[in-house]
């Protein structure tokens, strides 16, 4: 019983994953077979910089932080994930220790499945691999586009281009993150952060609801920012 309870856990978690999504049910079971959960409370560190990469972490619920710690010890958080989203891929490719941190931000439930058994199951559905490869390009188009964004643009030009593209239909932006991550993730202090956002506030460009909402007023102005 416990071992078919522990199957449907992993199903769950594993049916929401996009790199596992276009398998058959059986090879959903297969994978359920090897998958272990764990849950974290708010602000727990899942993994550390330095630990051995061996395992591939999936999100059930919650929301992770991934940063990294400059020479200096500054904080620069690399991205925020979800549920159905993963993080030690790179394990997956290499035998090198884990560069960055992954940080709760809320309790969170994540799928653990050691590397090695992934790599078998690639093996056998190369589909797999395909997808986790199509998930880390975009990963790093990501990255590629804001480094380019931080080491060409001015700090206005990179948060009003952050804002539209974090924006909704309706011209929201409900932050995923905390004001304190968002100016990490943009290389800027969070003092900065403020009070260009202060300054925007001012100009009429956006209204700040909250600690986690903002609206955007005037897209237009905010696009021609250089």
């Amino acid at each position: 019983m416990e071992c078919h309870h522990h199957q449907q856990e992993g199903k769950m978690c594993i049916e929401i994953v996009p790199i596992f999504a276009h398998l058959s049910y059986e090879e959903m079971r297969e994978i359920a077979g090897i998958t272990t959960q764990k849950t974290f409370e708010k602000g727990e560190l899942i993994y550390l910089s330095g630990d051995t990469g061996d395992k591939l972490y999936v999100i059930h619920r919650g929301k992770v932080k991934i940063t990294r710690l400059s020479d200096a010890g500054k904080e620069q958080v690399i991205r925020v994930l979800g549920p159905g989203e993963f993080m030690g891929e790179l394990s997956l490719f290499s035998a090198s220790y884990l560069t960055d941190n992954a940080e709760t931000l809320e309790k969170t439930n994540v799928c653990i499945i050691a590397a090695e058994k992934i790599k078998e199951l690639m093996k056998k559905y190369p589909t797999i691999a395909f997808k986790v490869m199509e998930e880390l390009s975009e990963r790093l188009e990501k990255a590629e586009k804001l480094i380019e964004k931080i080491n060409l643009h001015g700090v206005e030009k990179r948060l009003a281009e952050t804002l539209i593209n974090m924006a909704n239909e309706q011209d929201e932006v409900i932050l995923k993150m905390s004001k304190k991550d968002l100016a990490s993730h943009l290389g800027m202090s969070q003092e900065t952060l403020s009070r260009k956002l202060s300054n925007f506030q001012d100009l009429g460009l956006i209204k700040q609801i909250g600690q986690r909402q903002i609206k955007i007023l005037d897209k237009i102005a905010l696009e021609e920012i250089e």
